[in-house]
């Protein structure tokens, strides 16, 4: 029994030990400009949802939806997020293309996830992405209506699609 401990103590030294030195002696790729690997992506985006479903509080959107506040979040939206996110005319942003890894491109893909999760990364922003929190930069309210646009972009109400652009051509270079 002894020996299985030693074993299974030595195996766990080298993996950090070795991982450690991976890391420090500079063989991780980390340019914004690499290609981004699946399992990274996949591990990433699974790491992000379960911090969120975690730390998250699973409240309603206090702001009644309308068209006011729908335009009020867009305005929001198209001021501090498309720049990263992507434009209203569904243009993708060079910038969000080349963050690392890549913003999504919310007007393009409108995210699916509930309000309250939304809201709190868009608050709290998304460490080692580019994403800011921006608790500290808007309101609460604000950060309620920007949820709000973006939780209803595919099911905007007429007078709130009518200041949306066309969509763009979307050829890139």
């Amino acid at each position: 029994m002894r020996g299985f401990l030693l074993g299974v103590v030595v195996t766990l030294v080298v993996l950090v030990g070795g991982g450690g030195w991976y890391l420090m002696s500079g063989r991780l790729d980390t340019n914004a400009d690499s290609p981004i690997i699946t399992v990274e992506h996949k591990l990433a985006s699974r790491t992000l949802d379960a911090s969120v479903d975690r730390h998250a509080d699973k409240t309603s959107n206090p702001v009644p939806e309308n068209a006011g506040t729908l335009k009020d979040g867009m305005t929001i939206y198209v001021m501090n997020c498309a720049v990263c996110h992507g434009a209203l005319d569904k243009k993708p942003s060079p910038v969000g293309r080349n963050l690392y890894p890549h913003a999504p491109q919310l007007v393009v893909r409108p995210p699916d996830d509930p309000e309250w999760r939304t809201y709190y990364v868009v608050k709290h922003g998304v460490s080692r992405t580019g994403m800011p929190a921006w608790d500290k930069i808007l309101s609460e309210q604000d950060t309620w209506k920007v949820t709000a646009f973006l939780s209803n972009l595919e099911k905007l109400p007429p007078e709130v699609q009518s200041l949306m652009p066309a969509p763009a051509s979307t050829g890139t270079k």
